[in-house]
């Protein structure tokens, strides 16, 4: 039988705990094998069991959804998931498509009290994780106010090695040799990102990672303090991309040796601030359509580009610097033209009483519905706590040898009664965005739409834009057609076909 093998381990270095990627792809494969299955495709993967977008997950359970494999193996249920929300909605997937989940170290039962002691297994499983990222994270905190660096991504940086024994950065002299040239090349040459990124690439310059220097490295590099011989560990909340207050930043003492003076990085500070000032100033009056254009091809928004005096709209995809390589091949659209078409169907839609009346009568809808969309949303959840406690009930029953036909009829209604809310749940969610962003854009939405029906023609570029933001208006396009899409429907503009 066709089969798939998944391995994780939530981080780089778990040798010591016997569940390696490698131990685990040994183990299962050797459970295949006493199996007589057939281990067609094989998944490993260092990512977190909390989540469910984890790269190898995703291709695993797309090849299930195309019915390509009979069986998944794992080393434990654990690999699989942490999370036991995550674990019914995976185990329900596999027997919709007739998949059966396998374990090499347990036995997956696949009854309804099996269910349910996983379930709450799961759970404790979840628990367990959570304590023990805390203890972890605890133990960074005292590291780094001991004065060394806490070992991970983060003490990887370009122009640097990690000492393993210390814990500290010590210098790379090849790769310090480029930090300082692209600072020389931004402070002293004036050169934008973009160049220096081209420049790297042309004189073969190392990198610490990927195969081809890009631009978002180049700012990274520039923008990192410490190059100057300060370093700060835990700037940003746990798991996003938002940065702490600086005073809740902790400082390293002596970790990072310096490569660029404080006065190099400085000036560096205001030269890329100059540059991107000088940026907006020249894109703000030049493309009306500035992020409202989309490509359909592969999602990236247009951005402005000038051929000698020739404005277009060109897809970041066809750029070397941002895909240097599977470029996107769809083409260009001169501005001129697609401003003029794009605004003659905004126009006549901000010319039509009875389509906007229509629109923000729904908006209104949307926006007076907010509350009790948020009241019953927190009804949901306080419902759903109350079923995770009966289900820990229904364990305990389960250990002291309650009858079992009551136990799993019981916890069948509860998982049935789970399922509906969960359901009901991120309906809400979905709808709670709308009525909020309904509530925040419809006062100046009905203001600006009273504003341009008053002087609708020879509205000025900023008029414009701001009826485009109003609008939500959103351009996409393809090779030859493009279609409008925003808040209030644009007339017979679903599709308009390039003109040659």
């Amino acid at each position: 039988m066709k089969t798939a093998i998944y391995c994780r381990v939530s981080t780089d270095n778990q040798e010591s705990e016997g569940t390696s990627l490698q131990t685990q792809l040994e183990a299962c494969l050797k459970y295949c094998h006493s199996k007589g299955y057939d281990p067609t495709h094989r998944f490993s993967e260092a990512y977190s069991g909390l989540t469910l977008d984890r790269p190898k997950l995703n291709e695993l359970r797309e090849i299930i959804r195309n019915e390509q494999i009979d069986i998944v193996v794992v080393y434990c249920l654990d690999r699989l998931s942490r999370d036991p929300t995550h674990g019914v909605i995976l185990t329900q997937e596999f027997e919709k498509h007739n998949v059966k989940l396998e374990a090499v170290i347990e036995t997956v039962d696949s009854s309804e009290l099996g269910k349910l002691i996983n379930y709450i297994r799961g759970f404790a499983s979840k628990l367990e994780a959570e304590k023990i990222r805390e203890r972890t994270l605890r133990g960074k905190r005292e590291r780094a106010k001991e004065g060394r660096i806490p070992h991970g991504g983060f003490a990887r940086l370009y122009g640097y090695d990690y000492d393993k024994i210390k814990k500290k950065r010590i210098i790379n002299e090849t790769e310090a040799y480029w930090v300082k040239q692209i600072f020389e090349w931004q402070v002293n040459d004036g050169l934008s990102t973009n160049a220096i990124t081209y420049r790297l690439r042309s004189l073969n310059a190392p990198t610490k990672r990927s195969q081809y220097w890009n631009r978002s490295s180049v700012i990274g590099i520039l923008k990192n303090r410490a190059y100057t011989g300060k370093t700060f560990a835990f700037t940003f909340h746990q798991g996003t991309n938002s940065r702490k207050p600086q005073d809740e930043w902790i400082e390293i003492p002596d970790a990072t040796p310096a490569i660029i003076a404080d006065e190099s990085f400085e000036a560096a500070q205001m030269q890329l601030k100059w540059n991107y000032e000088k940026s907006q100033r020249n894109t703000k009056q030049q493309y009306l359509l500035r992020g409202h254009v989309y490509c359909r091809e592969c999602g990236r928004a247009y951005c402005g580009h000038i051929d000698r005096v020739t404005r277009y709209y060109r897809c970041p995809g066809k750029n070397r610097i941002t895909a240097p390589v599977n470029r996107c091949l769809n083409n260009n659209w001169r501005a001129d033209k697609l401003e003029a078409l794009v605004w003659e169907k905004i126009e006549a839609v901000l010319d039509n009483p009875e389509l906007i009346i229509a629109a923000t009568e729904k908006q209104h809808d949307e926006a007076n519905n907010l509350s009790t969309l948020e009241s019953e949303a927190q009804q949901v959840e306080s419902h759903l706590r109350a079923l995770d406690r009966e289900q820990k009930k229904l364990l305990k029953w389960a250990i002291i040898d309650f009858p079992e036909e009551m136990v799993v009829s019981e916890n069948r209604r509860i998982n049935k009664e789970r399922s509906n809310l969960e359901s009901r749940k991120a309906q809400l969610e979905r709808q709670i965005q709308e009525s909020s962003e309904a509530a925040t854009s419809l006062p100046r939405l009905e203001e600006y739409v009273q504003l341009v029906r008053e002087k609708l023609t020879g509205l000025d570029f900023d008029m414009k834009r701001l009826a485009l933001d109003m609008l939500t208006i959103k351009v996409w396009l393809d090779c030859q057609n493009l279609e409008i899409t925003g808040t209030i429907p644009v007339e017979d503009a679903d599709v308009v076909t390039k003109s040659s």
